[in-house]
């Protein structure tokens, strides 16, 4: 899942990269306004995090360019103007949403998954995935390797579905958690670590590529890489 941030404050885009490449985002950085405009148009970046002071072109009159050519990406704005004028301006010109400096990485972060989900909500929701040869059928929730099919228990089926969906992004413990099982479960149990070995065992056992890959300290991703 690949964001496009375009902020002119050095410290301000190193925050958002690292922070955002923790939580398993690609992340594309631009300077300038009219570097933004060029990634916008040739990268397609799933949700574009945008400052509104700019050199060279403001962010107002980026989106208002990305939405005169027919361009519906995502747009959160960043701005240290934090008046109503400021805030109806920016949303009549064709950002999504609104976010005042400085604020907390959370709430971005809560900001951009509603984004996506938004996203996700209107385009016609895939009946399969597919990652190589691993299939899942949505409708029947029924999953096959190679042709063969996968007996899995209800919470290993989500997981899956969570992982087959974006394939190669970066989930976190916590991350796999909150979707799969809630908010009622304790951080601190290792149920996660417990449904991988299994899904390991069902899915990647006994075929040459494994699909499921751990990135030591900060979670796991499903691709078919060689990494």
């Amino acid at each position: 899942m690949n964001l496009l941030v375009v902020e002119d404050d050095p410290r301000v885009a190193d925050f958002l990269e690292r922070g955002l490449r923790a939580e398993g985002y690609g992340v594309q950085l631009a300077r300038t306004g009219p570097e933004g405009l060029s990634l916008s148009r040739s990268s397609e970046p799933a949700v574009l995090i945008l400052d509104l002071m700019l050199p060279g072109l403001s962010g107002l009159e980026l989106c208002q360019t990305l939405r005169a050519e027919g361009c519906h990406v995502p747009v959160l704005m960043l701005t240290a103007l934090g008046s109503v004028e400021d805030k109806v301006n920016g949303l009549r010109l064709g950002a999504d949403d609104y976010l005042t400096k400085p604020f907390a990485f959370d709430e971005l972060l809560a900001r951009i998954e509603a984004l996506l989900r938004r996203g996700r909500e209107q385009r016609p929701r895939a009946s399969t995935l597919q990652v190589a040869d691993l299939l899942l059928d949505r409708e029947r929730m029924q999953a096959s390797r190679a042709g063969k099919p996968i007996a899995l228990t209800a919470k290993e089926l989500a997981f899956l579905e969570l992982l087959m969906s974006t394939p190669g992004r970066l989930y976190s413990r916590e991350r796999i958690l909150s979707n799969v099982w809630g908010t009622t479960e304790d951080p601190l149990t290792n149920v996660v670590d417990v449904y991988v070995r299994r899904l390991r065992g069902k899915i990647d056992e006994g075929h040459p590529v494994a699909l499921i890959k751990t990135v030591r300290g900060l979670g796991y991703r499903l691709d078919d890489s060689a990494g």
